[in-house]
């Protein structure tokens, strides 16, 4: 039977790249002259750390981040924003999930919307992907289409068409 797997995943190296980019873009600004601000990538936790000296530049690094990304072919959805932290002095410090993979309640809402479609596919929760199994590629292929159409979250992609 033909199948598919919708999974969410990024790419450490192209996030590695897009970020060493937005570092480099940031040391050459002229409102960045000068200023304690750092952006430091943990790879093994996918956790974006940012330290800098006001709300306005931390908005600033953000959007250039944003930018990098998709400039790399990164949905900047994956990023997961958390709260700022008030650090030592007058510096802001704030850390930046990237998601990876699936959560639970997302892959329900994916179920949920694939079962009402009334499509004869089956779908089924692997970790963190969805396993999608039909006759028919056609079936298939017009789960594709409503989870495109569908705006959820984070950024999907379909993978393991057999």
């Amino acid at each position: 039977m033909p199948s598919f797997d919708i999974v969410s995943k990024i790419d450490g190296q192209t996030l590695d790249n897009a970020i060493n980019s937005a570092r480099k873009e940031i040391l050459g600004r002229f409102d960045f002259k000068g200023s304690n601000t750092t952006i430091d990538l943990d790879k093994k936790d996918l956790v974006l750390k940012i330290h800098t000296e006001d709300e306005m530049r931390l908005n600033s690094v953000i959007d250039v981040i944003r930018m990098r990304m998709v400039k790399q072919g990164i949905d900047p959805r994956s990023l997961d924003e958390g709260k700022q932290h008030e650090a030592s002095g007058f510096t802001i410090r704030k850390e930046i999930k990237v998601r990876n993979g699936i959560d639970k309640d997302t892959a329900r809402k994916i179920q949920k919307d694939i079962k009402d479609s009334k499509l004869k596919v089956t779908a089924q929760q692997m970790d963190d992907q969805i396993r999608v199994t039909g006759k028919k590629i056609d079936d298939l292929q017009a789960v594709i289409a409503m989870c495109r159409r569908n705006q959820y979250d984070l950024p999907l992609q379909f993978v393991n068409m057999k």
